[in-house]
């Protein structure tokens, strides 16, 4: 969707304009020089918007120091002011700022979670009241030229919205949509919005639904994208791409962040990286954009396959390690990949050891299973490219190259179904991005009604790990996160198997496909943050990165606590200088417990319920 352009101080946001890079200062906003020179630093990052939070009307008010101290330095980069429950903040703010960011479900509604049911009219006057309070706001913003970001978030959606929708994509649409329609009442429209969650098809999800709702009603306004919470290290950075990526492979998005628990500089490559991707605007041809033809994409649906070799069908998605030459992997590295070999056959070691091993003797390739236990018997299935598979010499499980000229040729409807068959969907290095072109066949398959398994195949040939990382997660993790695909390989002839491996199993538990490891989900740091989030995130992840499956929320404050959290098992949340307040789901279990003993009660309580293991 083409979107309607906005101004934001000297860079304009939308229709055929470059995606945009923003990020958000630490600082403290009453620490002028702090923050100005924070501001700098990511301004000669490549920042194109910063944010700021102004939790009360003192650090808006404070904001004029901080863009006058700017200006005297020779930058007038677009400031954004974040606000959370006070509109008088805001109010203040938008006199200042190029740009306002407000949260539909902090700025007025109140937040108890308490569910109650509201009949029409209650509705009705709660929207009324709802209005009466951010009318000033857009009247501000409206005389002033200050744009607006309505940004609902998935786990702080009004008590209200919640009664009503759920904490669901559909009450992330509505609960913006509601501001939205207060805005052009007004006849104010310089707004940009956001959906955003932790939860990468949450996410996703909201974005594509928000897009047709808009359509709807005649809307085309700028689109912010980004995962929340999406933690650091790898973790972050494939979780970010994956989301992002698959709405910028769909034409969505005007401007991103990536939003990561470390320094706010380390977040301006990744989005640049991501963005690359996709030509140097960040924008592709339309006519390269592919999308469902149905809007079913609310409920997440794994393509039908059938399962060959362990692959496919009702098996989790796997991950192949490879190429290599047998004798090529020693002890030690197989070691590092979690495997051993007992006289000739591959057995699993760790959880997240690969489901196969690439062989390659002399000119033919073959993967091998990764067995669980002594005396299980050895899968070994050949790779073929298309021309050379000949259809009457099937009688085992065959991997089979194809390519999307290939899949309209009569030889491969004769293949199509073949319950010994797998198809591979091959890219190469020269590929930057080949997602739609993936996502094309998988269009055919589903109208032609083939099922067999398909494993998802890319060579890159990026000299630094961070950009492997993003590349594969876009094209691959992308394509997982709508379903498609039972497999993925990840070539590089630069990078080691072990490295390799840990992108490829990141991918598919940030897509959500395989669950092999402890998620968090970590804010980034900002102005209101109380603690050190990077140094308690790996004081937590050290000791509870053994508890495989589990989701643990870690926030900084209460805007980005309880509510944030609605897609974790527990959480650590920043209740007050030196205290912390943790969580069972969304509701608070120990209160302003002191920071020094708060990471051995998140243990007890984790025992407590039972969701313990002793590490191995």
């Amino acid at each position: 969707m083409k979107t309607r352009i906005i101004n934001i101080g000297k860079i304009p946001l939308g229709g055929d304009y470059p995606v945009r890079v923003q990020s958000m200062t630490t600082t403290d906003t009453m620490d002028t020089a702090a923050t100005v020179e924070q501001t700098i630093s990511l301004a000669k990052a490549g920042c194109e918007y910063v944010r700021i939070t102004a939790p009360s009307i003192n650090e808006a008010k404070n904001l004029a120091e901080i863009k006058k101290e700017l200006k005297k330095h020779g930058y007038d980069v677009p400031l954004i002011a974040d606000i959370h429950y006070t509109p008088k903040a805001a109010e203040v703010a938008a006199q200042i700022v190029e740009k306002v960011r407000i949260n539909p479900g902090n700025y007025v509604d109140k937040k108890k979670f308490q569910i109650k049911e509201y009949d029409d009219t209650e509705y009705q006057a709660e929207l009324e009241r709802i209005e009466q309070r951010f009318a000033p706001l857009v009247k501000i913003c409206k005389a002033n030229g200050t744009a607006m970001r309505i940004g609902a978030n998935h786990g702080s959606l009004s008590d209200r919205i919640m009664s009503r929708y759920g904490d669901t994509p559909q009450g992330m649409v509505e609960s913006a949509l509601e501001f939205v329609m207060i805005c052009e009442k007004y006849d104010y429209r310089d707004i940009v919005i956001s959906m955003k969650a932790s939860n990468t098809r949450v996410m996703v999800a909201a974005y594509r639904l928000l897009i047709q709702r808009m359509e709807e009603l005649g809307m085309n306004y700028p689109i912010h994208l980004g995962v929340t919470e999406a933690g650091d290290g790898l973790d972050g950075r494939i979780k970010s791409a994956i989301g992002i990526g698959a709405l910028l492979a769909e034409g969505i998005g005007d401007t991103i962040r990536v939003s990561l628990t470390e320094p706010p500089e380390a977040e301006i490559p990744v989005a640049k990286k991501i963005i690359s991707l996709f030509g140097e605007r960040g924008r592709i041809p339309s006519d390269e954009i592919f999308k469902k033809e149905t809007n079913d994409f609310l409920t997440y649906k794994k393509r039908k396959s059938f399962s060959v070799a362990g692959i496919g069908g009702t098996n989790p998605a796997k991950v192949i390690s490879g190429f290599t030459n047998q004798t090529e992997l020693n002890k030690a590295q197989l070691s590092e990949l979690g495997i051993k070999i007992i006289e000739d056959k591959f057995y699993r070691k760790k959880t997240d050891a690969p489901d196969f091993i690439a062989v390659k003797n002399s000119n033919a390739v073959a993967l091998e299973s990764v067995l669980n236990k002594t005396g299980d018997e050895k899968i070994r299935v050949p790779v073929l490219a298309f021309e050379k598979i000949k259809i009457d010499e099937i009688n085992s499980p065959v991997i089979v190259k194809v390519k999307s000229e290939e899949i309209h040729e009569a030889k491969f409807n004769a293949l199509a179904n073949n319950p010994n068959v797998i198809f591979m969907l091959s890219a190469s290095s020269r590929e930057k991005l080949f997602l739609n072109g993936f996502k094309k066949i998988f269009f055919e398959f589903e109208k032609s009604k083939v099922e067999n398994p398909v494993i998802l195949y890319g060579e890159f040939d990026y000299e630094d790990e961070e950009t492997l990382a993003i590349s594969s997660a876009v094209n691959l993790g992308s394509l997982l996160l709508d379903g498609y695909g039972d497999a993925i390989w990840i070539n590089s002839k630069k990078h080691s198997h072990k490295k390799i491996n840990d992108i490829a199993f990141t991918i598919l538990q940030s897509a959500r496909v395989r669950i092999t490891k402890t998620e968090y989900i970590a804010c980034p740091s900002c102005g209101r943050t109380l603690f050190d989030l990077v140094e308690t995130t790996n004081k937590i992840r050290k000791a509870t990165n053994h508890l495989t499956g589990l989701k643990i929320g870690i926030m900084g404050c209460i805007v980005n606590g309880p509510g944030e959290m609605a897609d974790a098992d527990y959480g650590y949340v920043g209740s007050g200088y030196g205290k912390i307040t943790l969580y069972k789901g969304q509701q608070a279990i120990k209160k302003n417990i002191d920071a020094e003993n708060a990471l051995e009660e998140l243990i007890a309580l984790i025992k407590e319920n039972g969701d313990w293991k002793e590490p191995k």
